[in-house]
């Protein structure tokens, strides 16, 4: 009997076949931008991915999802992919060659070039995933991310297939699969026509490298509390002025680390820029808000 065929998700559906073909090949929409999974658990997908604005565009091919179960590459009757790791030390290493014959598959097909087509470990080691990264992967074709497990991959699959490691932050899950779906919501959400509203995009947080200001809706008075007069006004040149000023606020005092990129590429751009805006600077050591 022939093994199972990889599982897709979106507008086409697999379909049985005793041939074999390459990985979902025939159930993903062509020039579609397309993420492909190498995971121990692929019932887990597309989870979240299925649902709302990214979800629908799943379903009408606007990118794809594709997963492969990396167990049908095991060995022995218990389908077995990982062992001990070399040099002692406590839990179990997913094996290289087993790892390697479910990455090829997964990658075939696709462009060779890692510019065009990135392969990805999540793992806590790896670069710390932000916008760019995100803006990055969205124009590629696609990407293919490897789910560590256990005490992660052998070494020497991610030196000899060029795999790029990236970290969802400085904490550690039990596998990657959640990593992925957050990798994957922010990359496919930056794709055209995902979310139909693309200032909606431009608008956000990090997209400038500042956080964004805050929002407000209906009802105008609530527990006390009013919408700010400015935003109120009609008029538009004010009210972007007033959320430029809670933006740069709001990043100086929560987020340090991003005034100071933001600070430091204001003055590469214009070496006579003030370091000073809106009346407040950083202060390095508490992270906090002076006024002057």
């Amino acid at each position: 009997m022939s093994e199972p065929p990889s599982r897709s998700h979106g507008r086409i559906a697999p379909r049985v076949t005793l041939k074999p073909r390459a990985l979902m090949e025939e159930a993903e929409v062509k020039g579609a931008w397309t993420a492909r999974i190498v995971t121990l658990f692929p019932e887990l997908f597309p989870g979240p991915l299925g649902a709302s604005l990214l979800g629908q565009a799943l379903k009408t091919g606007l990118w794809n999802l594709t997963t492969l179960d990396l167990r049908r590459f095991g060995e022995g009757r218990h389908r077995n992919v990982d062992a001990p790791p070399a040099g002692g030390g406590p839990g179990m290493v997913l094996r290289a060659d087993i790892a390697a014959a479910a990455v090829d598959e997964a990658l075939r097909g696709a462009p060779a070039e890692r510019a065009r087509w990135p392969l990805v470990y999540l793992s806590p080691r790896g670069k710390p995933f932000d916008q760019a990264m995100a803006r990055r992967f969205a124009a590629c074709e696609g990407v293919t991310l490897i789910c560590g497990r256990f005490e992660g991959i052998d070494e020497r699959l991610i030196e000899g297939r060029g795999v790029e490691e990236v970290s969802l932050g400085d904490f550690v899950m039990t596998g990657g699969e959640i990593a992925a779906m957050a990798l994957i919501d922010a990359t496919v959400r930056l794709i055209p026509r995902v979310l139909g509203n693309a200032d909606s995009v431009a608008e956000e947080s990090f997209s400038a490298g500042l956080l964004e200001a805050p929002h407000y809706t209906k009802p105008q008075l609530w527990e006390g509390r009013a919408i700010p007069e400015v935003l109120l006004s009609g008029h538009h040149a004010r009210i972007a002025a007033w959320r430029a000023e809670q933006s740069e606020a709001l990043t100086k005092e929560r987020r340090p680390d991003l005034w100071r990129a933001h600070e430091a590429k204001a003055s590469a751009a214009d070496p006579d820029a003030r370091t000073e805006q809106s009346g407040a600077h950083t202060t390095a050591e508490t992270g906090g808000l002076e006024k002057d």
